[in-house]
């Protein structure tokens, strides 16, 4: 029997936004709903396996029903702009999936999937509704059952006709006359006042449908229900109405139009990448062979020996030559090189690793500083050949930092990608070369080399295709004299490394284990029982039933306990917060003690963490394996967590720069806002003057609620907030939240003003750019779809301010490297983590360093509003804030 799924778009959607955190991808796209959209319809289309499928969606507020009900759904609070603006990836995701989706004008999703519903029993098809709403019980026959969403992402209810009746001693088609005499709220369908679903029920078992109960006014039980229904009849006739899902809808294709087939995942893949998907795209991999990928013909090459060495040696007088380092695994402080390539566009030499380290000639070039190179990701080429006692120099040009910088907002920068793009020639992936995961192999011989041949080959062509693109759109600055001298720094400070003191991190785990069982012993006692506190069954047994707390999520397996519900119930009842800081100590013991012990060397007890240079659209560097910039300092545990990070040497401190409110200063300076100008020259506290200004008080009537909400709206403004997320950080009503962004505008108009020149030159130019003109790609910024085009507004709002900041800082870095080097300083930069430079230095120079930090820092770029930087140093990282 063939098998019809329906899925209800906007009512998937909406739940998976709400279930699920606020997510963004690296370019800053708001990914939460169509992640777990996706989550839902990989497992109905798993579990179902339907022969046609359509996901139907709303096309807009006003629909046939506001003819005869104006106030329908007047109600509801508009769309927040961050789940609008994924219904066109959810689209996206669809057509990749084959997945047939439709909206008509003036008309539901509900009645869309009530038409093809209808038509699909006819035609003796198995249907299945997938939804979140009740109202489509209706819909339920001998062969159309009901998949209804509970609170988490992927658990559904299935409904039939005995469902029904078991929940509610009803017929299906009776769902409308509940509606009727009930009404609902979330629709602002009004039936009739003070019967509610008890009351509604009780009266349809007796009298069947809102007509009976209307034939039978004197029989009702009590004179104010009386009085009610008598009083309401037409409403409840009209909520009837209302809650009738139409099945006729006009439709331009038939069922046969909805066939199904499978999903391609040479058509998903790229989608999921781009939308950073990563467990997904694993799931559509793991069980299928790995797509073959197509490539160009292998390019010639010669490989190197002991006993041929010799004859290469005139190749490695060439001016520029490409190198190529393949190495074992991404993370290149741990990866071995399994071989070695060179060349100079027509000649190609392969090198295995042992016949590169006794080839003096090789190792000569390598080091020489004026041998020009050519390579994809120096970096992490550099670290890996040092590693195995091969030192290198004369790097001049980065295939993976020149497509970064020509579009950072580009799906993939792997050389694979880069050769794609700009070539319009393919070279395998290396997952398609060597697998992935358990099925990974290690390519030997012939085979490596043929790989690592068309790899060193595509370094060489792509450069000038890249160096001329880089100079046509005057990006050549940004790559030269920043991006490249960065990559250096990073080098540097990856390879130094920075030291943990074991003994202390052990301790301090120990200390947080003591402080995990004095939070325990306390949550029982407030809670008046013991549990297992990680269990979120038993946790909600314990705050739901027994305390008595509201609901707001549930989940496949009960109550929802997630973070943002227990921030939200902390305020009621004092073991929330008691628990939360439970989990937050539980999370420093398994992330930071248990983690970094796991990441430390163990000849030097050091963590060398891998700086992404080449990673997010603003320029800003990333921190991974393990990743030292979100270590958590709101808590005092987690401040103390940097306690372990101290100096390499005896009788070296650890000196931490910190800017202060860098991107509020940009902001001022790009905006040239007077308010905010004077805030910064008058060394006033900027958010104490934001607060004064919107709430119209002077500074000794600034409250700390007052400081914390500007605070909020300060920075929030930097990253394009918007009522909705700006309501969620502040708990408060999107009503507050828009009307404290509205006085915000009005108290600084020189920042509104920016914003809207700055989108105005966005709709020109297709781009914005930081004052380094590094550019961002705004391909939907004239889209006529409104939510497309809003997510661009905010990006060309918010790059130029956060892309400066790390401009700056990169910048700071570059010169900082010079001073230390140009003074003879023992000083050595060791972490960047986000606004902070964070070195280790003698005592004796501590002094100086600080001195020069604070001009190198403050002089960076020249700004309209002074750059401030706070310095302090200290045995410990913790000790040096």
């Amino acid at each position: 029997m063939d098998k019809l799924v329906l899925i209800d778009g906007n009512s998937i959607a909406f739940r998976a936004f709400y279930a699920l955190p606020l997510l963004t991808n690296s370019s800053g796209t708001y990914t939460n709903a169509a992640y777990g959209f996706t989550m839902m319809l990989m497992k109905v289309l798993e579990e179902e396996k339907p022969s046609h499928v359509l996901v139907a969606f709303d096309a807009g507020r006003t629909t046939f029903r506001h003819d005869t009900y104006q106030e329908y759904k007047g109600t509801r609070d508009k769309t927040p702009g961050e789940l609008s603006e994924q219904l066109p990836l959810i689209k996206e995701v669809l057509d990749a999936f084959g997945v047939r989706h439709f909206e008509l004008d003036r008309y539901e999703a509900d009645d869309i999937i009530g038409t093809l519903a209808k038509q699909g029993d006819a035609d003796g098809m198995a249907v299945r509704i997938v939804t979140g709403d009740k109202d489509l019980l209706q819909l339920v026959t001998d062969r159309i059952s009901i998949l209804m969403t509970r609170k988490g992402v992927t658990d559904a209810e299935r409904y039939d006709k005995q469902a029904i009746r078991d929940k509610y001693g009803l017929q299906p088609e009776q769902i409308v006359d509940l509606k009727g005499l009930m009404g609902d709220n979330s629709d602002n369908i009004p039936g009739i006042p003070g019967v509610g679903e008890k009351t509604a029920l009780k009266l349809l078992h007796q009298f069947e449908t809102v007509e009976g109960v209307l034939d039978h006014i004197a029989d009702l039980p009590g004179k104010k229900l009386k009085e009610r229904v008598e009083e309401h009849q037409e409403q409840a006739r009209l909520s009837k109405e209302l809650a009738t899902i139409y099945c006729e809808v006009p439709l331009d294709f038939s069922l046969q139009d909805l066939a199904y087939r499978d999903i391609e995942r040479n058509r998903v893949a790229p989608v999921f990448k781009r939308l950073e998907f990563k467990t997904l795209l694993d799931r559509i991999q793991t069980d299928e062979p790995q797509q073959e990928a197509k490539k160009t013909k292998d390019v010639p090459y010669r490989q190197v020996t002991n006993d041929n060495a010799h004859q290469w040696e005139s190749l490695l007088e060439a001016d520029e030559l490409a190198l190529f380092v393949e190495k074992t695994a991404p993370n290149y402080h741990r990866a071995d090189v399994l071989g070695i390539a060179l060349s100079d566009g027509e000649e190609q030499l392969y090198v295995p690793l042992e016949t590169a380290k006794e080839w003096k000639a090789l190792t000569d070039w390598l080091a020489d500083e004026n041998k020009k190179k050519i390579a994809y990701d120096i970096k992490g080429t550099q670290i890996a050949l040092r590693r195995h006692g091969l030192a290198s120099a004369g790097y001049d040009f980065d295939v993976l930092l020149a497509s970064y910088v020509i579009n950072a907002s580009e799906s993939g920068h792997e050389l694979s990608d880069i050769v794609e793009r700009k070539l319009d020639g393919s070279l395998p992936e290396d997952d398609a070369v060597y697998g992935k995961g358990a099925k990974r192999k290690q390519l030997e011989g012939e085979e490596l080399a043929a790989h690592l041949a068309n790899k060193v080959h595509a370094l060489t062509s792509l450069k000038p295709v890249l160096d001329d693109e880089l100079r046509t759109y005057q990006l050549d600055a940004l790559f030269y004299d920043l991006e490249m001298p960065v990559t250096h720094v990073l080098t540097e400070m990856e390879w130094i490394g920075v030291k943990v003191d074991k003994r202390q991190l052990r301790a301090l785990g120990d200390e947080l284990q003591e402080r995990l069982n004095e939070l325990t012993t306390t949550i029982y006692q407030l809670a008046g029982t013991e549990f297992n506190i990680n269990s979120p069954k038993q946790l909600g047994e314990i705050l739901f039933d027994k305390l008595g707390l509201p609901v707001l999520k549930k989940t496949k397996t009960g109550y929802s306990t997630s973070a943002d519900v227990l921030e939200r119930l902390a305020p009621q009842h004092e073991v929330v917060e008691q628990i939360l800081h439970y989990r937050q100590v539980g999370k420093l013991i398994s992330t930071y003690v248990e983690g970094l012990l796991k990441e430390m060397t163990a000849a030097e007890d050091k963590i060398h963490t891998r700086f992404q240079q080449a990673t997010t659209a603003t320029g800003r560097l990333s921190s991974t394996d393990p990743n030292l910039q979100n270590i958590p300092i709101r808590l005092e545990e987690g401040r103390r967590i940097r306690q372990v990070f101290v100096p390499a040497e005896p009788e070296w401190v650890i000196v931490s720069a910190d800017y202060s409110q860098i991107e509020l200063r940009v902001l001022a300076h790009l905006s040239q806002d007077e308010g905010l100008m004077e805030a910064f020259a008058k060394g006033m506290d900027v958010h104490t003057k934001t607060a004064m200004d919107v709430f119209g008080v002077d500074a000794e009537g600034v409250t700390s609620l007052m400081r914390r909400h500007a605070k909020a709206v300060n920075f929030g403004i930097v990253y394009g907030i918007s009522d909705y997320g700006l309501s969620q950080s502040l708990n408060i009503t999107r009503k507050e939240a828009a009307a404290f962004i509205e006085r915000y505008f009005a108290s600084y108009p020189g920042v509104k003003q920016y914003m809207d020149d700055v989108i105005r030159q966005a709709k020109t130019e297709g781009y914005v750019t930081t004052m380094l003109h590094r550019r961002r790609y705004l391909p939907d910024i004239n889209s006529r779809n409104y939510n497309l085009r809003s997510f661009a507004e905010r990006t060309a709002m918010n790059t130029p301010i956060q892309g400066s900041a790390a401009d700056i800082i990169k910048q700071a870095m570059v010169e900082m490297q010079r001073v230390l080097q140009v003074e003879g300083l023992n000083s050595r930069l060791l972490l960047q983590v986000h606004d902070e430079l964070i070195f280790e230095a003698p005592q004796t120079e501590v002094d100086v360093l600080s001195e020069r930090v604070v001009q190198v820092m403050e002089g960076a770029v020249e700004l309209s509003v002074p750059l401030k930087v706070d310095v302090s140093a200290g045995k410990t990282w913790y000790e040096a804030k």
